[in-house]
């Protein structure tokens, strides 16, 4: 790696950090570092949404998919225009009309505080999972392209990113985000232009090359269950993202940071829409990398996921390298930053405000800042346990079916129906449990298979909690 590109990456990401840090003050209060007062652009929200899709899970998880196999994994983006228009129409509205940040606050009003407890719980979870991936995958370019030990750029980063989330709470996040998706294209359609380019024969070659091996494949449309299909991955796809966009609070809190209503509808399509056309950017950067090894065969990485960086690496002319780098890091940076600030709400609003109802704005602030601190250390030892997995984007995927825990059917058994009791939904909820435990842990349980494929657990546990609750309902309900 020339001077040059280390000039790059370190005046890009330690700009990135200082700006961040800029919207400190030292007067904020909690509802600042939470909402941002409320008044932010919806494109610039938008564009927060959207780096929150493309984290380094995204920027080389996903080339490494498609070098290694085919397009399968992309149908999970086309699941998106689905649940961007019901969040659109029916999601931002509805939480902009609570009295609360907290994405979970309408499962207490509807079930009791245990529903609040149980939904958070499972969102930090999941929130800790992406954290850990992600810090993982940004250590990754840095330890081929210097050799430095991976654990070390680990903590370093994690201490980097930590830094501006617990200063500049939501409303730095956000401006850095909106930054940070831009360096991001810019990054992937100059390194996509010059894999083409690169080509003997020009682009057509590369196309030639995928079509003959069967690249460009969304997956077999097939009715197994067992297997990662095109429908498998777009019903994973369907009822994630309704998730991401109807209960978690990386995305809630982004509502109530809009302006008004209209831009935060606006936000959530913007946002969802633009990263369709990204993702396939990053698709076609894993198939032309196959591509570009038919014709210039040499000793490859033996992880997919290394393949992507391998050339940047290797192949990119200086300056290039340090901005292809630089956006990898920017896309991670800002979903790690998002993941610890909204992570760090919910500890406030879901637990430490119902131990301390009357606790002054000051000990609040300190309570988000220390728990910004904390939630980025779990994440990093997260990171470090996954040194040796071998493919991040299966195992991100595994984890966040597993620990999601049916929150989407809990949410929808009390929004579609008012009549569904407290006990419905215990029951529905101990149902979804048993459906993801088995789904995902048959193996290490020494239970049946259930020929059901992990990335439907997030599915079944919600359809289990969905016909739980309403069954109990009927069953047992007397007036």
């Amino acid at each position: 790696m020339s001077i040059l590109d280390l000039i790059i990456f370190f005046v890009f990401t330690g700009g990135i950090v200082l700006y961040g840090c800029s919207f400190y003050q030292k007067k904020s209060s909690a509802d600042d570092f939470t909402k941002a007062g409320g008044n932010i652009p919806g494109w610039v929200v938008g564009m927060s949404i959207f780096s929150t899709y493309v984290s380094s899970i995204s920027y080389l998880g996903y080339p490494g998919k498609a070098f290694a196999s085919n397009w399968n994994a992309f149908v999970f983006s086309l699941s998106i225009p689905i649940a961007s228009y019901f969040a659109a129409k029916y999601f931002v509205p509805f939480y902009r009309s609570l009295n609360s940040v907290s994405a979970y606050s309408f499962l207490q009003q509807r079930f009791g505080l245990w529903a609040r407890f149980y939904a958070s719980a499972c969102y930090l979870l999941t929130q800790v999972a992406r954290i850990g991936s992600i810090i993982y995958l940004l250590a990754l370019p840095m330890n081929i392209l210097l050799g430095w030990d991976i654990r070390l750029i680990i903590v370093v980063t994690s201490a980097a990113i930590i830094l501006y989330s617990m200063l500049g709470g939501i409303k730095g996040v956000i401006w850095t985000e909106a930054i940070q998706g831009f360096i991001m294209i810019g990054g992937a359609l100059a390194c996509l232009g010059i894999l083409l380019f690169s080509m003997p024969e020009g682009p057509g070659q590369a196309f030639e090359i995928a079509a003959a091996n069967d690249k460009f494949s969304l997956g077999d449309f097939g009715a197994s269950l067992g297997e990662s299909t095109f429908w498998v991955c777009l019903v994973y796809g369907i009822f994630t993202n309704l998730q991401n966009y109807g209960i978690d609070q990386n995305y809630v809190q982004r509502y109530h940071t809009a302006k008004s209503t209209k831009e935060a509808k606006f936000s959530a399509l913007f946002g969802g829409y633009l990263f369709i056309p990204v993702s396939a950017i990053f698709f076609l950067i894993g198939t032309a990398l196959f591509a570009y090894y038919q014709v210039y065969p040499t000793a490859l990485p033996d992880k997919p996921d290394y393949v992507f960086p391998f050339f940047i690496v290797n192949q990119l002319p200086s300056g290039l390298t340090g901005l292809l780098i630089a956006s990898i890091f920017a896309a991670g940076m800002s979903t790690v930053a998002t993941g610890i600030t909204s992570s760090a709400t919910i500890v406030l609003t879901d637990y430490y405000s119902h131990l301390r109802p009357k606790a002054s704005d000051r000990s609040r602030l300190f309570l988000l800042k220390s728990s910004s601190l904390v939630i980025g250390v779990i994440g990093a030892l997260v990171a470090l346990a996954l040194v040796n997995v071998e493919s991040i984007l299966d195992a991100w995927w595994k984890l966040s079916s597993i620990f999601s825990g049916g929150m989407l059917g809990l949410f929808l058994l009390g929004y579609l129906s008012k009549r569904v009791r407290n006990v419905d939904a215990v029951i529905g909820v101990i149902c979804g449990v048993i459906v993801i435990t088995w789904i995902s842990a048959a193996t290490w349980l020494h239970l049946p298979e259930t020929g059901i494929h992990e990335y439907l657990a997030i599915v079944f546990g919600t359809l289990a909690i969905l016909l739980g609750g309403f069954l109990s309902f009927r069953l047992f309900y007397r007036k």
